[in-house]
């Protein structure tokens, strides 16, 4: 069977640097940080007390307030971006035929934040049993692929991937070969996520996970610098319309790009830390390019999961350096959560997207904050340091991992014809 070719023609983002396309690509090519005090709630006992918020949202700008009502913030933040991708793409709605098109969605821990106020209600109450109406369907992560699915009626593959943090980037990948074995002709992916929430925060506070520079919140999310004290959380949420190659040649749709391949593998190795080898991270790069049927020397970009982490960010760049050999050295190399902060189970979307943008633009954004490289990292690797790089990217990588050794890489290419 010959595997249909897939294309991105839309995108859709909301960010704590932008909240669409094009201030996003904006604030990452300029190099802006995310982080700032939170918020969302109190923060001041916490031990971090940042975060990168989304910024200016105000939900009944997009949203009927009856409506909105009903929806979590991931789910919000989903209906936002799909959105703005349809229309990015100029998909024509009412013509399409509804039975192939289809959502496919990414969100690690969807709606905490519900979740968190239903309950803390419910333990100051008397024991009454009060619970909103809508509790379970804004809580369960599947619900924003759902809601997107009833608006615009589309009713092919519909269901969301939860792997933390490298659920949006399984989205992609699921969608990628929903279309390549001929089951869907479009669908709308990505991820969204929305926990910038007390039981968040502390939860991976507990785990010694997050940065706890309070003094500096804009210089808290550094990858590769030796000074790195955890990650930075974000929110927000990124769309990608994925369809298949005739199907946007014939309505006349931009082609931003192919989806060459998608990758996945396992750490198996620990909860929440990397192999320190980085196994689990060479296997999934190396399975990308064999699905893409590319070679390391036809890469140029690679977006890392670079959290920022001490552990991660070291064994990734070995793994890194054990699949491309010589040719790392001739990579432009990157971590745009230096910026973003890690928005969890929408990471992979909207590194994704800036992938694509920096292939359509020709520049690689910067890894911002960066002093003083790690002793561990290899000083002759190009991680485009604090400034934007004017590059030709025929082919762009982006990694995303999650807690649990979830593993996923896409690939992207310029479209040959």
């Amino acid at each position: 069977m010959k595997l249909k070719r897939v294309v991105v023609t839309g995108l859709g983002a909301l960010t704590p640097i932008g909240n669409n396309i094009e201030e996003y690509w904006d604030g990452l090519v300029n190099g802006k940080s995310g982080a700032a005090p939170i918020t969302h709630f109190d923060a001041a006992k916490f031990k971090t007390r940042f975060a990168c918020e989304v910024k200016n949202f105000n939900v009944e700008d997009f949203i009927h307030r009856k409506e909105a009502r009903k929806m979590d913030k991931f789910t919000q933040f989903a209906m936002v971006v799909a959105d703005e991708a349809i229309i990015n793409s100029k998909l024509d709605v009412e013509n399409v035929d509804p039975d192939r098109v289809g959502v496919i969605w990414g969100c690690g821990i969807g709606g905490i934040d519900t979740f968190e106020q239903e309950v803390v209600a419910y333990a100051l109450g008397d024991g009454t049993p009060k619970f909103n109406p809508f509790f379970i369907p804004k809580m369960i992560a599947d619900i924003a692929p759902g809601h997107i699915s009833m608006k615009y009626g589309f009713r092919g593959p519909n269901f969301t991937t939860v792997s933390a943090c490298a659920s949006s980037a399984n989205a992609i990948i699921d969608a990628l070969n929903y279309i390549r074995l001929g089951h869907a002709d479009v669908i709308v992916t990505g991820g969204s996520e929305a926990s910038v929430t007390g039981a968040a925060m502390g939860g991976f506070n507990a785990l010694h996970a997050l940065s706890q520079n309070n003094e500096n919140p804009s210089m808290a999310s550094r990858p590769f610098d030796k000074d790195r004290d955890g990650f930075v959380m974000g929110e927000g949420g990124g769309a990608l319309i994925l369809e298949e190659y005739e199907h946007a040649v014939a309505r006349g749709a931009k082609i931003y790009c192919e989806v060459a391949g998608g990758g996945l593998s396992a750490d198996a190795y620990h909860l929440t830390a990397p192999h320190p080898e980085g196994l689990g991270a060479t296997k999934v790069m190396q399975n990308c390019l064999q699905n893409a049927g590319l070679v390391p020397e036809d890469v140029d970009a690679i977006n890392m999961h670079g959290t920022s982490t001490p552990l991660g960010d070291v064994a990734e760049l070995k793994a890194v350096q054990k699949v491309f050999g010589e040719h790392a050295y001739n990579l432009n190399i990157n971590s745009t959560k230096s910026m973003t902060g890690h928005l969890l189970g929408a990471a992979g979307a909207i590194e994704a997207i800036a992938s694509v943008l920096a292939m359509e633009h020709g520049m690689v954004p910067p890894t911002i904050n960066h002093t003083v490289l790690d002793e561990n990292i290899d000083p002759k690797l190009n991680l485009t340091i604090n400034k934007a790089q004017k590059r030709d990217i025929k082919v762009a990588m982006s990694n995303t991992f999650g807690f649990g050794g979830h593993n996923a890489c896409v690939l992207f290419k310029k479209l040959e014809a």
